[in-house]
């Protein structure tokens, strides 16, 4: 139980500030993102009318978020934004999964990767709708219906960040909490199989899908 509540981290000084990193978020990632990379270019390799299995994994995600990205936007707008969502669900499906895997932690479990990620799809469906509708139209929606109501029209957009951020946090933190706890109960025998496969596949999968899915409704929503 003395794993609850430790984080290992590096500590630096630069320029008058202390800065402190959480090395198995860091560390996390990069194996991701390695993972990824290494996917890619497996799956893009010899590719033929006849597709080894890693080109059937990547042809089906490219299928499944190509279809819902074009639902979402118009044809030409889901060309722009298709790589973003389709590659989010990925890191996110990998970042969730590789928890199963023992010694590994999710980078989710930190809520500066949820948070950022969350803040990168704001920023992206701002930037959209800004560039979609021209900054006079953008700024006047926010007046509607009556000009009053533009603080919490400012509000619902930023709450939105916080929805979708800790949404996943506390999901995959919950998670693994009571995975570590429910093991040390019944020492690793019986039930942490079953809650490595709910939390850790099942929740896992179902979050980072709902995450990407948000981050397209709110682009979606910004250029409409």
């Amino acid at each position: 139980m003395d794993e609850i509540g430790k984080i290992s981290v590096w500590a630096t000084d630069i320029g008058g500030l202390h800065l402190v990193f959480n090395r198995t978020t860091i560390t996390m990632t990069l194996w991701v993102m390695g993972i990824l990379i290494l996917f890619a270019v497996l799956s893009s390799r010899n590719k033929g009318l006849i597709p080894n299995p890693l080109q059937v994994v990547a042809e089906l995600f490219v299928g499944i978020f190509w279809g819902l990205t074009r639902d979402a936007l118009e044809e030409d707008m889901a060309k722009t934004y298709f790589p973003l969502i389709c590659t989010l669900f990925m890191f996110l499906l990998l970042c969730n999964l590789i928890g199963v895997v023992p010694f590994m932690d999710e980078p989710t479990k930190d809520l500066n990767t949820t948070l950022g990620l969350g803040l990168m799809g704001f920023f992206i469906a701002h930037y959209a709708g800004i560039r979609t509708k021209g900054l006079k139209k953008y700024v006047s929606e926010y007046f509607q219906p009556i000009f009053f109501m533009m603080p919490l029209n400012v509000i619902g957009e930023l709450a939105k960040v916080v929805s979708i951020s800790f949404r996943l946090f506390g999901n995959i933190m919950g998670g693994s909490i009571i995975i570590l706890v429910v093991s040390h109960l019944v020492y690793s025998l019986l039930l942490p199989p079953f809650l490595y496969a709910f939390f850790g596949i099942f929740v896992g999968t179902v979050q980072a899908f709902v995450f990407t899915m948000l981050t397209l409704v709110y682009i979606s929503v910004q250029v409409k």
